[in-house]
This record gives structure tokens, C-alpha cells and sequence, in this order.
């Protein structure tokens, strides 16, 4: 496993601030290692949404996830207007709400005019609560439960049938008089794998053929005669989806063609599809080295594409347009702050730094071998003078947040930040060796609020049931 963070002429903590002379509003989020809003105050610290960051430490505690309102509604707002810029019909942005599900993020993205994009019931309920209108819910996932899909269709919810189970699910639901209203047809879209391969982790490519999700293109004649045979399901289009963090272009081409080939062999068989989602997968910035396209860029390529495939197929009627962008949306918007405790040095060898967090809030490194970016918060004007090691706490040797970063000295009680953790951290975010999960702050022009509650250790025993047999004996 390498995770290592090599900088070459690195003074300070500086060097993480945007560089960019645009206004902030214009600049794409995703291209940025840290939020629009990051700055340095008078005290040499970092400050987001205008809140001194150890001020936050201090007041909320560590780790804590710390979410700029402002990048977040900045990034809703340049997918909603490029899309509506590119793209001659009619569009829509969904938020792709596996990165991060709370109530605070998905009422964000709602209030910008944004869908959700669930894939569990779970998710569904968060949505609802959050206020997110049901026709603009778009449930997902490849083994849904029959009590998951009839609280999607009792909902208004649309769903994406994956596979044959969904199908046969949604037609005996039907049949049992399940709907959101009486006498009201269940929208559907069919997901299909289009053979697409693009450059990523293998645990986030989904475009190939060989992928656990959606239906293999081969098969889609039967499953356009199938749903054309079903009064109480109406076809509404198809989804297909290549992976996540990705940089190139190009596959955003080929599935543009491979995507309104199907549309256009569904109407084929009788159905009348309107929709086409193309799925999301923009990367966002990690690292100095990561080079992802703007917001803008991928936009109008998508756009673009989907203009041409239509055009060569018999001008077809430009659908209805809607992406899924999750990482790109809320990665960026999001610095994890953590405080130094040990210290350990092996002479000639390595330095560890560690601090009050690791693996049980961010996984990422330990499972997808991801790489990030850490700066001190308290001393940003300070020289990088040592390289370190920066380690979790948890009990295991492979809970290494970052291999080889440039900091300044550091000692116990100095705050780190680790920048770009708004998406699948806080998500995948677990209780390992019984520690309780982070809070999460939102803040915007100097105020703060708390979206996620910091776990306690009761809250850890609360669902644990002691047989009586097992009780203390005294």
C-alpha cells in the first residue's frame, strides 16, 4: 500500500489556498484541494465558511467534519446552470446522496433544485425528511428488498430496475394494487451495463460488462418486451453509469452512443421512454498532481454528446437529461479536523503522527489505497520542516491516513486538517474498536451549525442486549 505525500518546494500551509484569480463563485470546487471559503485569519489559522478552525476543535471537538454551505451550494448551482447551458431540452441534476446522506446535505441540494439519487430505504427517508420532492427521487441499487422498493413506489419515488428481481418485484407489487396514487403507473428506468471501461479503482468502475450492476445489454430486447407487457409500469428510460473519480472524456462519448442506441431500441418495442441518465463519475482533486475537468468541461462534453447521438440517430428527439453527481458535488466542500496526540520517531527510519481519528472516519485509505492532502490549521504560515507519517488510532498497523507529509513541527495538540473528505467518508464511517462516529459542523460567513451529532459510548451500548444468563455476577 503506498499513500504517500511527496511535495517538492512546499513552504507552508499556504500553499493549499487557491491560487486562482476568479472570483470564487466561478472557480469549479472540484478542481480546488480545499473549500472556496478557506482562508487565513489574523491568528495564522485556518479558517472555512469564516470560523477559525481550532476555534471549532475546541467548541465542537475532534475529529469533526467541517462542511462549507457555500462550496456545497456553489457546486449544486454550476451543475444546474451548465447543464441548462450545454444541453437544448430539458434537464436534471441529481445528487448522487451515497456520498453523504444526512438531512442537512440532501435539504441543500434541494433547496438548489437538485433530485436525490438513494439506494437504500435508509436514504429514501432521508430524503423525504429532508423536504426533497418524491418526483425528483430516483431510487438505485442492485439487491432491493420488496419493503424497500413498496416504500419507494408508495412514496412517488422512481425506480431504476437493475436486474430481473426489481422487474418481477414491481410487477407483483402491481398486482397487489401497490402505488403512490390509485390507478397511477410505477415509473421506471432500466440500468444496463454499456461495456464502457474508463481508468480507476476496480472497486469503482461499474460500465463493464462484468459489473454487479444493471443489465447486460444483450439482454435488453427481452427486457423492453417484458415491461411493454406490464399495463402498471411505464418505462419512463434507461440508466448507465461507467465509475467514479474519473478525469477522462472520452467514455463520456462512448456512452452517449451506447445510451441512445438502447433509448432508441426500446421505443422499438413499443415503449415510450423520455428520460436518459447518464450517471455522474467527475473526479475532484485530491492531491497537487490530480488534474480532474471542471464542472463546466464535463458538462458541456456530456452535453455535447448526447446532442450528437441523437442527431445520428435518426435526429431522435432529445430526452430528458439527468446526471448523478456525488463525489463531485460535496468532496470538496469538506476538511476533517483532527488533534495531534502521540508522537513516535525511529531514528533514520520514520516519524508517526497521530492523531484522534483514522480508519473509523475515514476508510478511504485503508480501502481504496486514497491519498490526501494534510495541513496544520494552527500553524499555516509555518515552515513544512518535517516529514511524517500520519497515523490513526485504531489497532491496526494498516490505519495510515497519510504516508511521508510535509508539516510543520508538530506536537500534541496541534490540529491537522485533511482536505477533500466530503464524500464517502463520513458515509462509510463506522464504530471500529467501539469508538463513536465524528460530529459534523456546517458553516457559512462566520456562523455554525451541527448537522450530525458526535456519537457517545452510550450510544454505542444502546442497541447491545446482555442475556440474563451472561449478567454480571456479583
Amino acid at each position: 500500500m503506498v499513500l504517500t505525500q511527496s511535495i517538492e518546494k512546499v513552504e507552508s500551509g499556504l500553499q493549499y489556498l487557491s491560487k486562482s484569480q476568479e472570483p470564487r463563485e466561478s472557480r469549479s470546487p472540484n478542481q480546488e484541494l480545499l473549500p472556496l471559503t478557506a482562508s487565513v485569519n489574523s491568528k495564522n489559522h485556518l479558517e472555512i465558511g469564516g470560523c477559525d478552525v481550532t476555534d471549532l476543535v475546541e467548541q465542537f471537538g475532534s475529529p469533526l467534519y467541517i462542511l462549507d454551505e457555500e462550496t456545497l451550494r456553489a457546486t449544486s448551482r454550476q451543475y444546474r446552470e451548465a447543464f441548462k447551458r450545454y444541453y437544448p431540452g430539458e434537464t436534471q441534476v441529481l445528487y448522487a446522496s451515497k456520498a453523504w446522506s444526512c438531512l442537512a446535505v440532501c435539504a441543500i441540494a434541494a433547496d438548489e433544485g437538485l433530485g436525490i439519487d438513494v439506494v437504500s430505504a435508509g436514504e429514501i427517508k432521508t430524503a423525504l425528511k429532508a423536504g426533497v420532492n418524491p418526483d425528483k427521487i430516483y431510487f438505485h441499487g442492485n439487491n432491493k428488498s420488496r419493503e424497500e422498493i413498496k416504500l419507494a413506489v408508495t412514496s412517488g419515488c422512481t425506480i431504476i430496475a437493475d436486474n430481473w428481481w426489481d422487474l418481477e418485484n414491481l410487477a407483483e407489487l402491481a398486482k397487489l394494487g401497490v402505488s403512490h396514487k390509485a390507478g397511477e403507473r410505477i415509473r421506471v428506468m432500466v440500468r444496463f451495463t454499456p461495456g464502457i471501461e474508463c481508468h480507476t479503482h476496480d472497486y469503482i468502475k461499474t460500465g463493464q460488462i462484468d459489473s454487479k450492476f444493471g443489465f447486460d445489454p444483450n439482454s435488453l430486447k427481452d427486457v423492453f418486451i417484458y415491461l411493454n407487457k406490464q399495463p402498471s409500469l411505464s418505462c419512463v428510460g434507461l440508466h448507465a453509469h461507467i465509475g467514479s473519480q474519473i478525469f477522462e472524456v472520452k467514455p463520456h462519448h462512448d456512452l452517449a452512443d451506447a445510451i441512445v442506441k438502447a433509448f432508441k431500441a426500446a421505443i422499438g418495442q413499443g415503449l415510450k421512454p423520455t428520460e436518459i441518465n447518464i450517471g455522474g463519475g467527475l473526479g475532484i482533486r485530491y492531491t497537487e498532481s490530480d488534474d480532474p475537468p471542471s464542472i463546466d468541461d464535463w458538462a458541456k462534453t456530456v452535453c455535447d454528446a448526447m446532442v450528437a447521438a441523437c442527431n445520428n440517430n435518426e435526429k431522435l428527439p432529445l430526452p430528458k437529461l439527468l446526471c448523478e453527481p456525488g463525489r463531485s458535488l460535496v468532496g470538496s466542500a469538506c476538511v476533517t479536523a483532527y488533534t495531534v496526540g502521540a508522537k513516535k520517531v525511529i531514528p533514520g527510519i520514520r516519524t508517526y503522527l497521530s492523531v484522534d481519528g483514522g480508519m473509523s472516519d475515514n476508510p478511504r485509505p485503508i480501502t481504496y489505497q486514497s491519498v490526501y492532502r494534510v495541513l496544520a490549521a494552527n500553524k499555516m504560515s509555518a515552515e513544512l520542516t518535517e516529514t511524517v507519517t500520519v497515523a490513526g488510532k485504531h489497532c491496526e498497523s494498516g490505519d495510515i491516513l497519510i504516508k511521508d507529509a510535509k508539516l510543520p513541527e508538530c506536537q500534541s495538540g496541534d490540529i491537522l486538517v485533511v482536505t477533500a473528505t466530503g464524500a464517502y467518508n463520513y458515509s462509510m464511517a463506522s464504530n471500529y474498536n467501539r469508538v463513536p462516529r465524528p460530529a459534523a459542523v456546517l458553516v457559512k460567513d462566520g456562523k455554525v451549525d451541527t448537522i450530525v451529532e458526535r456519537e457517545t459510548d452510550e450510544d454505542l451500548l444502546r442497541f447491545d442486549r446482555l442475556p440474563e444468563r451472561l449478567g454480571t455476577k456479583k
